[in-house]
């Protein structure tokens, strides 16, 4: 009988300690379900609140980044270029013609202030041209004397030229004395009746004119003068 009872007692002490465990166990079961429901009711209010630095605040915040950077791009990549100043083409000056003594043409053009260009034209050819910029041009073609002032005026005259070197009496009461400085070179004193230099014209490698008194003188290099009114 008495091992009887001891069984009976070590058995219930048994279902006691079992039913203790199994009870802790459930609270701590429940415990951690609230603890976990705790958590995810505090995630999922974040983002809806996005207060504090959290994720959902982050994400936001990175988002609208981007669509004001995205937004700026665009803009510029639909703002047209400056269109660059196109200066106005310069419109040339009309072209004056004047007949030559031998029938040829003289077009001539204002280039600037005291800068004129002649050029001689026969049937549409070229045959020659001649510029005078802030002085006077000569030319001698083919015994034709041209002069073109620094002020656009044409003179030309057929023949009537010196060869020098030498010492000439020109048209106008002028003295001329040519000299020559070397090859295609020469160069001619202009004097008046006082013995004065009252000009010079120095052609090298290309003719010269210069109107004296109204009087229109050209100078070929090869040392040829002329001189007419």
């Amino acid at each position: 009988m008495t091992t009887n009872r001891a069984r009976r007692t070590a058995r219930a002490a048994g279902l006691v300690a079992v039913a203790a465990a199994a009870a802790l166990s459930l609270t701590a079961c429940q415990s951690g379900g609230k603890d976990a429901a705790g958590s995810e009711e505090k995630v999922s209010t974040s983002p809806s609140t996005g207060e504090g630095g959290g994720l959902g605040g982050a994400r936001t915040s990175g988002a609208g980044t981007g669509l004001r950077t995205q937004t700026t791009a665009a803009h510029r990549s639909t703002t047209p270029a400056a269109t660059p100043r196109t200066a106005s083409p310069k419109t040339p000056s009309p072209v004056r013609t004047q007949t030559l003594p031998d029938g040829s043409k003289a077009e001539i053009r204002k280039l600037g202030a005291e800068h004129y260009l002649l050029k001689i034209v026969n049937h549409g050819d070229v045959l020659g041209t001649m510029e005078a910029n802030h002085r006077d041009a000569g030319l001698d073609a083919n015994d034709m004397f041209i002069l073109l002032t620094r002020d656009g005026r044409v003179q030309a005259r057929m023949g009537g030229g010196h060869e020098g070197p030498g010492t000439f009496e020109l048209m106008g009461g002028w003295t001329a004395k040519v000299t020559k400085v070397g090859e295609d070179h020469y160069r001619a004193r202009i004097l008046g009746d006082a013995g004065g230099v009252s000009a010079t014209l120095d052609a090298n490698g290309q003719d010269a004119g210069a109107e004296v008194d109204r009087v229109y003188i050209v100078l070929s290099a090869g040392g040829v003068i002329s001189a007419h009114a």
